[in-house]
């Protein structure tokens, strides 16, 4: 059961400040030193937002990620970074996200980052919420990655990076970690066409070593590449058969769906914690603190107040940081008025 009844938390990615922005693109002219204190400013920035916010549980807004998954490639060995986006023009859209070349054996010998971002977060945070660390799975990390004579296809590669990521988790909450995600969108997005019994070994199988050894959760949605999804926009397809991923918490996306299919929750709440996406991370409206508890009361309908937390959609990268830090307060207020009318 959740450590709060109706938590409410986040994904993992929060916006960059437009200084952040501006320095990602111009990197070359920052020392090392420069970007070492832009790091730690772009955290504090991140995790002041949150705890103004007022959230229960907070990440270090993937601040010194690339995106949520694109900065990992640079700690693996066996490939060729691509330099450029194979579409400069026309609308915004997934196909601007190339892929890279295998060219060797796939290892990350220094690790994929994580553990140092998370030591970074325990040292800049206040006391009181509780602190998250989100890493893509091997199949969603597969996506970017072109198969070769010795990796013959996706799944050949998601083979290759899985003892990689299992590493990676073991070492994160050997660092202390208590509540970590996976993330696998490409899950989500490919069920209704892939065999999911597969999907969900491979999941487990990553797992695997820090399963009851944290509060474990994964992130099913249909992808946010500048605000558009990527995916077929359902969860039928996906259960009951994700049922089976060891996990304590499944987050769904909701908002940007209007709700549809919103009692797929009573089916995951007998098994598992729920987190429901309750704030849409692609649209500008910005939803009222009334429309977050009415929302909350909705979400009661399915599953019990001890099953639920609430989260954005997403990931808040995409999202403009004055949105972003408006609808977290709004989500939080609006929570806090359920809880207040359930005596919680």
């Amino acid at each position: 059961m959740q450590p709060r009844p109706l938590r409410t938390t986040v994904i993992g990615s929060y916006p960059f400040p437009s200084w952040l922005e501006f320095a990602a693109d111009n990197l070359n002219r920052f020392g090392t030193a420069d970007i070492a204190e832009m790091k730690e400013d772009a955290v504090t920035v991140a995790i002041q937002d949150q705890v103004a916010a007022g959230l229960d549980v907070i990440t270090d807004g993937e601040q010194t990620r690339f995106d949520f998954n694109l900065s990992f490639y640079g700690h693996l060995r066996g490939i060729e970074l691509e330099t450029a986006s194979p579409r400069q023009f026309g609308p915004p859209a997934h196909d601007q996200r190339g892929k890279h070349a295998v060219v060797g054996e796939l290892t990350a010998p220094a690790g994929l980052g994580t553990v140092a971002e998370f030591e970074r977060l325990c040292r800049l945070a206040p006391s009181g919420p509780t602190l998250k660390a989100s890493v893509p799975g091997p199949y969603t990390m597969s996506g970017r990655l072109v198969p070769n004579a010795q990796y013959a296809d996706r799944f050949a590669l998601t083979e290759a990076l899985l003892p990689i990521i299992r590493d990676e988790l073991e070492q994160l909450v050997d660092a202390g970690c208590q509540e970590l995600t996976v993330d696998e969108p490409s899950m989500s997005c490919y069920a209704y066409r892939e065999d999911r019994g597969r999907l969900v070994d491979i999941f487990n199988r990553t797992v695997e070593p820090i399963v009851g050894k944290c509060r474990l959760a994964t992130h099913l949605c249909f992808g946010n590449f500048k605000g558009h999804a990527v995916g077929l926009r359902r969860y039928a397809p996906m259960f009951p058969d994700f049922l089976e991923m060891k996990v304590d918490e499944i987050h769904v996306e909701m908002a940007s769906r209007e709700y549809s299919e919103l009692a797929i929750i009573e089916q995951i709440a007998r098994r598992t914690d729920v987190c429901v996406g309750i704030i849409d991370v692609k649209s500008y409206y910005i939803e009222s603190v009334e429309d977050v508890a009415a929302r909350v009361r909705q979400t009661l309908q399915y599953a019990p107040a001890d099953r639920l937390s609430f989260a954005p959609d997403c990931g808040l990268s995409q999202t403009a940081r004055w949105a972003a830090r408006q609808k977290l307060a709004n989500m939080v207020a609006g929570v806090q008025m359920v809880r207040e009318e359930l005596g919680r």
